[in-house]
């Protein structure tokens, strides 16, 4: 089978994002682009993620958006996957979710501010991209120019859009983002959060670029 490993990835991540409560039924969609090929692996339409088979992963050609191989429909938010593969070589993986807090903060149309050190994950702060309706080439435009110089996006009154290198960081940006919009939401329930320097979440995204990777060097206390 074609891309049977990346298949299978995004079935599992799939499941995971359930496990996790960052969806639930079939809302949301993941994907994964083979560079090698050229091809985009995208979960179906209409399909609970315990339900898909791998040969229902639809395989699309990232650059023309031809469907190349699956048995199923493609999710309907096929283009505003493809978008970043297409113009972005730093994104490999992407998953959107409707997740509650960070769909909360996309209903107001907020951008999530640098309130905590982990938005750093994203950028230096979540932008939320303008409204379209869902599935079109307008709302891939919308998500793809306000996640510029970023790993993730608020979609207004929809959810959040969420990339990375791979489907282990795409996953982890948006578990992070989603907390970060919990926070956002809390803070905002009680008061004004205190917002972190331009200079400190420079700062953060260098410090994670290598996180896990490197012994850290501390000054002497």
């Amino acid at each position: 089978m074609l891309l049977q490993e990346i298949r299978e990835e995004i079935i599992q991540y799939g499941k995971k994002a359930v496990q996790s409560g960052l969806t639930r039924g079939t809302g949301g969609n993941l994907s994964v682009c083979d560079r090698a090929s050229g091809l985009m692996a995208i979960t179906p339409s209409g399909i609970d993620y315990f339900e898909i088979k791998p040969e229902q992963i639809v395989l699309i050609n990232a650059q023309s958006g031809k469907i190349i191989d699956g048995d199923a429909v493609p999710s309907s938010e096929c283009d505003m996957h493809r978008i970043f593969y297409k113009y972005r070589n730093d994104i490999g993986a992407v998953i959107h979710t409707h997740t509650t807090f960070a769909a909360t903060i996309a209903t107001l149309n907020w951008t999530l501010p640098p309130l905590h050190y982990l938005v750093a994950y994203a950028g230096t702060d979540v932008r939320c991209a303008k409204y379209a309706t869902y599935g079109t080439v307008a709302l891939a435009k919308n998500a793809f120019e306000a996640m510029e110089g970023r790993k993730a996006v608020l979609l207004a009154n929809h959810g959040l859009l969420a990339g990375g290198k791979d489907l282990a960081e795409a996953f982890a940006v948006t578990e992070e983002i989603e907390f970060c919009c919990e926070l956002y939401y809390r803070a905002k329930c009680v008061g004004e959060p205190v917002l972190l320097p331009q200079d400190e979440m420079e700062r953060m995204i260098e410090r994670f670029k290598d996180y896990g990777r490197r012994i850290e060097e501390h000054e002497e206390i």
